[in-house]
């Protein structure tokens, strides 16, 4: 975890993958400029906003799971 990284949890997930495009770009340009310090930090950042990405994504799928086992009983195939 980078200690700079701000409080993610308060953006949208589009605002999420944004954020971590441009930080993509970023690396892209640190590697050509060879700038091995920036690479670093920059991997971190991109780091946290990958575990905030799954988290979410795995708490939604918790939550489908959760609503298609309400729906189980309401239709009965015989």
């Amino acid at each position: 975890m980078h200690p700079l990284t701000p409080d993610l949890s308060k953006l949208s997930t589009e605002e999420l993958n944004e954020k971590y495009g441009e930080l993509l770009k970023r690396t892209t340009f640190a590697y050509r400029t060879g700038n091995t310090d920036m690479i670093q930090q920059l991997q971190m950042l991109m780091g946290d906003y990958q575990n905030e990405l799954a988290e979410r994504s795995r708490k939604s799928l918790e939550e489908m799971e959760k609503n298609s086992k309400n729906f189980k009983n309401l239709i009965d195939i015989q």
